[in-house]
């Protein structure tokens, strides 16, 4: 959520980020009319109880009190009500209130772009910042990545959507060991960065997924348990970045790096149409998450230190890839400035992304209130958080099945794999 600080003294610098979103900017001139309201009641309450105290004064100087109480009775009483309605209407508007005007437009309102995020509307906007590695050359005819599993036994579709319907699939003997694999080769490489493993919860309450920027536009992608009003997490940014809400750290804790693996759960409706087969965009999906706390100035080089963990992994693993900044029509809600890091899918003949790495700014924490205090004296300020994939389980294995496939149909496993998958190939008998 913006600091209505922000919105007040530069509004024009807000309209701005607005337009680039592609977002009608009127809100904004909606806020500072509601504002102005909330702030006309507040120092109308200041005033009459200036008065009031005034009146009361008077009656304590007042020789014959009891007199002068009587005679100064109606313009008490005349004050208190006017007192009550102006509260009323300042509690109305106020931007803590749960259920405000003015708090619906805040916190729809999304992060301010960085100046450096480029124009544009779609993601042929985006701007490639880097390629890494040459996608390979294949001699024979490439096999998408779910001909390539269910000739190998390892990947089935069919008894998926028997089972659970579309979107949806299940990983069989090699493929399951394949992507544990990948799971103990992302965590281990996090951990070798420093980034502390977490655990979390895979249902979180309401409060939660609101104060990470979840439940605005992406309210209908996500399922939960109304009964509970518990929600299934669409990715575990959302328990590690509240892991601190409601709480000042002290700068001595900063910065903080968690890595978590987990299930995500999200209604891929809005995707009609697109990648309707294979893992590319299913309903379940895994991945190893990354997040970062830290002081704002430091926030800038963060986002460069997490893509590049991100894309350590890529590397490692022989995957041509490349790094695009995305222009300001495709940026997240909760996103100051993102970098899309995608890996080469040889079937479709394009890069397709992998992770998604974000500023998110003070947004986030202004909304779980997560701050810290540079000096024991000085006041609390609100930290940055970063996100990013690192990476997505399922994507990494489409791109190791179809970079990796051989003409006799069997996929070869990275070097650096080896050791986790426990052999070299992944062929039909073995499974």
């Amino acid at each position: 959520m913006l600091d209505i600080n922000l919105i007040r003294r530069d509004p024009d610098r807000v309209r701005r980020s607005c337009e680039r979103r592609g977002i009608d900017p009127s809100s904004v001139d909606e806020i500072l009319r509601l504002d102005e309201q909330y702030r006309s009641a507040q120092t109308a309450v200041q005033t009459l109880l200036s008065q009031k105290n005034a009146h009361s004064a008077t009656i304590a100087r007042a020789d014959d009190k009891a007199e002068a109480a009587k005679a100064l009775r109606p313009q008490l009483d005349d004050l208190a009500q006017q007192i009550a309605a102006a509260e009323e209407r300042a509690e109305m508007i106020s931007p803590q209130r749960a259920d405000s005007p003015l708090r619906a437009l805040l916190e729809n309102l999304p992060n301010i772009l960085d100046s450096a995020v480029p124009d544009g509307k779609t993601e042929e906007d985006n701007v490639e910042v880097r390629r890494v590695g040459t996608p390979r050359a294949f001699d024979f005819e490439v096999k998408p990545h779910w001909t390539i599993g269910e000739s190998l036994g390892i990947l089935d579709f069919e008894r998926a959507a028997k089972l659970a319907g579309s979107r949806f699939g299940i990983l069989i003997g090699d493929g399951a060991r394949l992507s544990r694999a990948l799971i103990d080769f992302f965590l281990d490489r996090a951990r070798a960065k420093s980034y502390v493993e977490v655990v979390p919860p895979y249902l979180v309450t309401r409060r939660t997924m609101w104060s990470t920027g979840q439940l605005t536009k992406f309210s209908d992608a996500m399922f939960c348990d109304p009964e509970a009003d518990l929600f299934m997490i669409p990715t575990s940014e959302v328990p590690l970045t509240a892991l601190h809400g409601e709480e000042i750290l002290s700068i001595e804790d900063l910065p903080r790096r968690y890595a978590a693996y987990s299930p995500c759960f999200r209604k891929e409706a809005g995707a009609a149409g697109k990648d309707t087969r294979g893992l590319m965009r299913q309903h379940q999906f895994e991945k190893v998450e990354l997040v970062w706390l830290t002081v704002p100035e430091s926030s800038g080089d963060v986002l460069d230190s997490l893509t590049a963990d991100a894309e350590a992994l890529l590397s490692e693993l022989e995957l041509s890839h490349r790094v695009v900044a995305l222009c300001a029509g495709e940026i997240g809600f909760n996103s100051a400035k993102t970098y899309d890091v995608e890996v080469w899918i040889p079937s479709e003949g394009r890069y397709r992304e992998i992770s998604s790495c974000s500023n998110c700014t003070d947004f986030q924490a202004r909304r779980a209130d997560i701050r810290f205090r540079r000096d024991p004296k000085k006041k609390p300020e609100f930290v940055h958080t970063l996100n990013g994939s690192g990476l997505a389980v399922g994507r990494t294995l489409i791109a190791i099945l179809e970079n990796y496939q051989q003409a006799d149909g069997s996929i070869t496993i990275p070097l650096a794999l080896r050791s986790y998958f426990n052999g070299e190939k992944i062929e039909r008998s073995s499974t």
